[in-house]
């Protein structure tokens, strides 16, 4: 991130732009100066999301009284956006744009889709901000990539217009699950006989994680008793029991799971087109960067037949700075009040 977190100078005719990254475990919400043509964080904080009733609840707890003035919002939130209006996918909100306009007093409100918000911010983002997991060769022509893993699976798409990359929110995390090996055959057909239609997200997700587990840890067939309190823990667990090797069954279940991820953002990578680069958000890559590294993901994203040598050709890069969707909302709303170029 290039912008300093400070307050604005005192003296200083500043534009106040109210940023949030609404998640179906967690919600940010930042509050930023437009000054000299940057953004410049100078206050933050995040609270579980099921704290509070509604997105209106949660930013007047953090705005206190007296509310400063906000002259733009914008709020990435995770779920499908419809004319400024979005019910979220993990959690019983609902988000309108003009109802947030008026709770706000604010004559620029936006209401993005979460990957679309971060999509935004990745152009924030300073080479110390991403960690590379595949060099490939950059074309300065061509599309970027963007999927994220935290509670759900986010996908989004940054088109190239006019020399410029575009975000496109996405609802691809809903997309049928495509198994890759026979582990995943298995998987799926267990899964199916559960549930009847399997999306990607069940999979290559938090809630994945979740959805994973008992098929690695089913005494009957075999694995180890559940090792897990409450369906919260399980991702957290997984990844330390898999790291540290003392459980087989969280091992299996953490590689499945980095191996659908990886596939697909492969598949997300050839529907884009993403010679600029496929980018790696959410929490659960970023928290288990050693297992990001140790080249299941990229074995799985890479393994497309005959495109193989394509996809080692595009850089592969994971999202350091997890306040990204916040600065992307930030850019979006000092955007459409015309106060940044």
């Amino acid at each position: 991130m290039r912008d300093s977190i400070h307050p604005p100078a005192s003296g200083i005719l500043i534009t106040m732009i109210l940023a949030g990254d609404i998640g179906g475990t967690k919600t940010s919400l930042a509050l930023f100066a437009v000054e000299s043509g940057r953004l410049l964080r100078s206050a933050s904080t995040t609270v579980a999301s099921a704290d509070y009733p509604g997105l209106a609840e949660a930013v007047a707890a953090f705005l206190m009284s007296p509310r400063p003035p906000i002259e733009a919002a914008a709020f990435g939130v995770a779920g499908p956006v419809v004319n400024g209006r979005v019910k979220t996918t993990n959690l019983p909100w609902i988000v309108d744009q003009d109802e947030m306009a008026k709770f706000l007093g604010s004559r620029v409100v936006r209401i993005l889709n979460d990957l679309e918000a971060m999509a935004w911010g990745i152009e924030q983002l300073d080479a110390d901000d991403l960690l590379t997991l595949q060099p490939g060769e950059a074309s300065p022509e061509g599309n970027a990539a963007l999927i994220a893993a935290g509670t759900g699976l986010g996908e989004a798409i940054l088109f190239r217009h006019e020399g410029k990359l575009v975000p496109s929110a996405s609802e691809g995390g809903h997309a049928d699950f495509a198994p890759i090996d026979a582990e995943m055959d298995a998987f799926l057909k267990w899964l199916r006989d559960q549930r009847g239609h399997v999306s990607v997200e069940r999979v290559a997700s938090g809630l994945g994680l979740e959805t994973i587990y008992p098929f690695f840890h089913d005494p009957a067939a075999g694995g180890s008793l559940p090792h897990a309190r409450s369906s919260v823990e399980i991702g957290a667990a997984v990844a330390r029991a898999a790291s540290s090797g003392e459980c087989g069954g969280c091992s299996r279940t953490f590689g499945l799971f980095l191996r659908a991820l990886g596939a697909e953002a492969g598949n997300l990578a050839l529907k884009a087109k993403a010679t600029a680069g496929v980018y790696i958000g959410g929490g659960v890559a970023y928290k288990n960067l050693e297992a990001m590294k140790d080249g299941r993901f990229l074995q799985a994203f890479r393994d497309k037949g005959r495109f193989a040598g394509f996809m080692e050709r595009i850089p592969v890069h994971v999202i350091l700075d997890q306040t990204t969707p916040l600065l992307g909302a930030a850019l979006a709303a000092a955007r459409a009040a015309g106060k940044m170029p």
